[in-house]
C-alpha cells in the first residue's frame, strides 16, 4: 500500500521476444511537502517564471549588495507579475525588496489601497514601523485616495491604527475631507475610536458628527 508522501507505480512490459522473460520498469513519484515555515502560496497568487526569475535575481542581489539591486528587471514585468512578486515578497516579509517592486507597481500602475495596506501589515509586522508614515506622505501627493476603494480605505486605516501611525491617521482623514468621500458607517466608526485614542478628541468629534448626519438615530457615539 502506498503512502500519501511516496506514491510507487509499476509498469510491466513484455518483450517483442517470447522467448525473453517480461521485464519490469518502475517509476516512482514523490509528492514533497513545504521546504520552510512560510506556508502556501495565498489563493489565486500565481507566479510566473518571469517573476520567480526576479525575485530570485532580487534576492541574491540583496544579500551580495542591498544598494545594487538589478530593479531593471521590473521594467520588463506585466502588471500582474509584479503585484504577484509584491505579495510574495511580502508573505516572505522580503519587506525592503517588497518595497522596491511596489514603486515600481505604483510608477507604472499606480497603486490601490489595498496594497498600501498589505505593506503597512507588512511593515508593522516586522517593526519597520518609520517607514510607514513617508508611504502615506507618498501617497497624498500622487493624489490621495478615490471614492471607490471603501474596502481598502478601511484595511488601510485599520492598518495604520494598529501601528500607531497616528500622523498618518490623520492625513488619511484629511485627505477623506478632501476628496468627498461618504463616510462608511463602520468606517467612521473605526476612524472615530482611532482618533480618540490618540488624543484627537476635536477630530473625532467631528468623525461622530458626520456619521449622525449621515446615519441619523442608528449612530452611537464611540466610547474610549
Amino acid at each position: 500500500m502506498a503512502s500519501a508522501a511516496h506514491l510507487n507505480l509499476t509498469f510491466f512490459a513484455t518483450s517483442t521476444n517470447t522467448t525473453s522473460a517480461a521485464t519490469l520498469r518502475r517509476v516512482t513519484v514523490v509528492r514533497c511537502g513545504p521546504r520552510d515555515n512560510r506556508g502556501p502560496l495565498l489563493k489565486g497568487r500565481i507566479l510566473s517564471t518571469e517573476a520567480i526569475q526576479a525575485i530570485q535575481s532580487l534576492k541574491r542581489a540583496h544579500r551580495t549588495d542591498p544598494t545594487n539591486l538589478p530593479t531593471h528587471l521590473l521594467s520588463r514585468l506585466i502588471k500582474s507579475d509584479l503585484t504577484a512578486a509584491f505579495k510574495e515578497l511580502l508573505r516572505q516579509d522580503q519587506c525592503s525588496l517588497a518595497v522596491k517592486v511596489f514603486s515600481s507597481i505604483r510608477s507604472e500602475y499606480g497603486a490601490d489601497l489595498n496594497m498600501y495596506a498589505e505593506l503597512v501589515l507588512a511593515l508593522a509586522r516586522n517593526g519597520l514601523i518609520e517607514e510607514i508614515d513617508p508611504l502615506i506622505v507618498q501617497m497624498e501627493e500622487e493624489g490621495g485616495i478615490r471614492c471607490d476603494e471603501s474596502r481598502g480605505l478601511l484595511r488601510l486605516v485599520q492598518a495604520l491604527i494598529g501601528a500607531e501611525r497616528k500622523e498618518s491617521t490623520v492625513r488619511i482623514y484629511e485627505m477623506m475631507k478632501r476628496s468627498e468621500h461618504e463616510m462608511d458607517e463602520y468606517l467612521g466608526r473605526v476612524l472615530s475610536k482611532g482618533l480618540r485614542r490618540f488624543g484627537e478628541g476635536r477630530l473625532a468629534d467631528e468623525v461622530d458628527r458626520e456619521l449622525g448626519r449621515l446615519y441619523k438615530g442608528i449612530f452611537v457615539k464611540s466610547q474610549v
